[in-house]
């Protein structure tokens, strides 16, 4: 991991001298106000550039990931313009150079037509000192680009996903992402995530799910001796609803902490029903701020996802649980198993693979490569599972820590009928245990009542033949997908039969 963070940080601190540079050219070839210079050939970037409607601000870059970055920006239709903002110190074969006017006097302007893949008319190439001299005025408009900065947030974060996918390439055999990804996400970087939280039908989705919602109540309200005076931290409590039955159960104080929007919502429930002496709530994300308590007694959650891993804000509650429980603490649930389950059902697998062989009489085979890889989120029906569950990985939420929630494992299926495997079922099951005198527990298996996590399906690209009692031999990979930690990768290896879904 040290090597791949040291060329990661080598490519962001190398990276933007051609971009820059090149970035420079174009501007102010295109607002120059002197009509005797030749201008580039653009005719065609021109008409692609005027398309857009969006800049690209860049912080710094060079090297072959910096042409190799610049030919994706130019290509990807997403910026209008391109501008360097700041004055931040940029290296470049070891020597430092303070801003764009130092950068551009040590490029070579054929490079940088090279990388762009544009051409300079011949007398072009004789105006270059008159080129760079234009280039030196780039610091004065850079510095009036940093106003624009907060308007520019979201072309910012594009940038990243296409320099990340230039070193990264969602690359599976890298070794574990490195630990604590989540905490490490800027507040702007999680923005997607906790504003899909901000809207009210999630939420009306969770509540009304009774398997879910009950689960907790239960366990709080049947095991009030655990509660009764302690202090009760809530990590992502949404409207409140756990955190209201903590307060129920006998709390003497919960913190309740949420940073999407539906945490107002949550304040005016609170109140609504006289409970704003007991709970106390925080907007923002728990691995940056500062709780008024220094320790709690117990940490509750409802982080699960699908395939119990999606979204990976079990990370949260896990970096809440090391800075703020207090020694013997409680973290509820506080274990909990992923499953296996092998699946037969051709229909399905028809219309879902095979379907592509002719579609209204046209072949869209190729369509296959793109379906398969993505993992489908479905109730499947109990009469399609054709073997006995394996457990493949059981985490005790007191003590796991988030490397370990990236594994592989190898495991095998016991057949329970002759026929054709299409599809490997993924579930999950939740535990409310220690401590308790009146357990709870709830699953997501195919043939318990339907949650709204459902079942998550990965289908194979060809059905496997098997009979009853024999094992389906099989391996698991799991690990956060680097461009989005929040997202998953699996990878089965089923009797030699390899496939990457991605759970998005």
């Amino acid at each position: 991991m040290d090597t791949f963070e040291s060329n990661w940080g080598k490519t962001v601190s190398f990276c933007t001298v051609f971009v820059v540079a090149l970035a420079a050219v174009f501007y102010y070839l295109e607002n120059s106000e002197i009509d005797e210079i030749p201008r580039m050939d653009l005719n065609a970037m021109e008409e692609n550039f005027r398309r857009k409607n969006r800049t690209c601000f860049i912080l710094g870059a060079s090297g072959e990931t910096g042409t190799a970055l610049l030919k994706e920006i130019v290509e990807s239709n997403i910026f209008s313009s391109i501008t360097l903002i700041g004055r931040r110190q940029l290296t470049f074969e070891d020597k430092a150079y303070t801003n764009l006017v130092m950068v551009w006097q040590h490029m070579y302007v054929e490079e940088l037509i090279e990388a762009a893949d544009v051409t300079l008319s011949p007398a072009a190439g004789d105006q270059v000192p008159l080129l760079l001299q234009r280039a030196r005025q780039a610091e004065d408009r850079a510095q009036r680009a940093e106003e624009a900065l907060a308007r520019a947030m979201d072309d910012l974060h594009k940038l990243k996903l296409l320099a990340q996918g230039l070193v990264l390439n969602a690359d599976t055999s890298r070794g574990p992402s490195r630990s604590g990804a989540i905490a490490e996400l800027r507040e702007e970087e999680d923005e997607a995530y906790f504003s899909s939280y901000g809207h009210y039908s999630i939420h009306e989705e969770m509540l009304k799910d009774k398997v879910r919602t009950e689960s907790y109540r239960d366990f709080m309200y049947h095991n009030m001796d655990v509660f009764k005076d302690k202090v009760v931290l809530d990590v992502g409590c949404g409207t409140g609803i756990l955190s209201m039955f903590a307060a129920k159960a006998g709390a003497r104080k919960v913190i309740a902490v949420d940073q999407s929007e539906i945490i107002y919502q949550a304040m005016d429930i609170v109140r609504s029903n006289k409970l704003e002496d007991t709970i106390t709530l925080i907007k923002g994300r728990i691995e940056e701020i500062d709780l008024p308590v220094e320790k709690v007694d117990i940490i509750i959650s409802e982080w699960m996802g699908y395939f119990l891993l999606f979204e990976s804000m079990l990370d949260s509650v896990l970096y809440a649980r090391d800075r703020y429980l207090a020694d013997n603490g409680l973290v509820y649930p506080d274990h909990c198993n992923i499953s296996l389950a092998a699946v037969g059902d051709t229909q399905k697998h028809c219309d879902r693979i095979a379907f592509w062989d002719d579609v209204y009489g046209f072949k869209m085979r190729c369509m296959k490569k793109a379906v398969i890889p993505e993992a489908v989120v479905e109730v499947l029906k109990p009469g399609t599972v054709i073997s006995e569950p394996a457990v493949i990985k059981t985490i005790d939420c007191g003590s796991v820590t988030v490397s370990e929630l990236e594994f592989t494992v190898d495991f095998s299926l016991k057949i329970t009928a002759c026929t054709f495997c299409t599809a490997i079922v993924g579930y999950f099951d939740i535990f409310f245990d220690k401590s308790c005198g009146n357990k709870v527990m709830f699953s997501t298996a195919p043939d318990c009542t339907k949650t709204h996590w459902k079942q998550t399906v990965f289908l194979l690209e060809s059905p496997i033949p098997v009979k009853t009692g024999e094992e389906l031999p099989g391996q698991i990979v799991v690990h956060k997908n680097r461009k989005d930690p929040r997202a998953l990768l699996i990878t089965l290896d089923v009797v030699g039969r390899k496939q990457t879904y991605s759970l998005q």
